[in-house]
């Protein structure tokens, strides 16, 4: 028997041990195609938006610039996305899609299916537990356990 710590009894630490399960779940689709979790996610963003501004690109993702910086470059490099400064204010930074970029989408398309698949949860609760995890983040910073 495993001895107790607490951290069984905290819903942030579920929430924190879930996610990180989740993201294990992807590594194996993704590891071919050289992305991370937060890669796929800025190129998903990038697939459904089109060009988007590295501001938005941070906004939607809930990333600050220290953490987005890094991880477009690497997107840059690796051939899926090239920014380009704006037209109308040099200061504004958009991320486009490369013929990679969009390649990828074509072959990762499924992977939202297969990874809900992978996940021991009817539909119904899959769908229960999007909308209550949806609720939690609408909460953040209004001062909620």
């Amino acid at each position: 028997m495993v001895d107790s710590t607490g951290l069984e009894q905290m819903v942030c630490f579920q929430l924190y041990a879930a996610s990180r399960s989740m993201t294990a779940v992807y590594r194996p689709a993704l590891d071919p195609h050289g992305l991370t979790y937060p890669q796929y996610l800025a190129l998903r963003v990038l697939w459904h938006r089109g060009p988007t501004t590295v501001r938005d690109l941070g906004r939607l993702l809930d990333l600050d610039s220290g953490t987005l910086s890094p991880l477009l470059k690497r997107l840059e490099t690796a051939g899926h996305v090239r920014r380009e400064r704006g037209a109308a204010d040099e200061r504004t930074v958009e991320i486009h899609l490369t013929d990679s970029g969009h390649r990828l989408r074509d072959d990762l398309a499924d992977l939202p299916r297969r990874i809900a698949c992978a996940v021991d949860l009817t539909e119904n609760e899959f769908l229960q537990l999007h909308n209550l995890l949806s609720r939690i983040r609408g909460t953040q910073g209004k001062g909620t356990p």
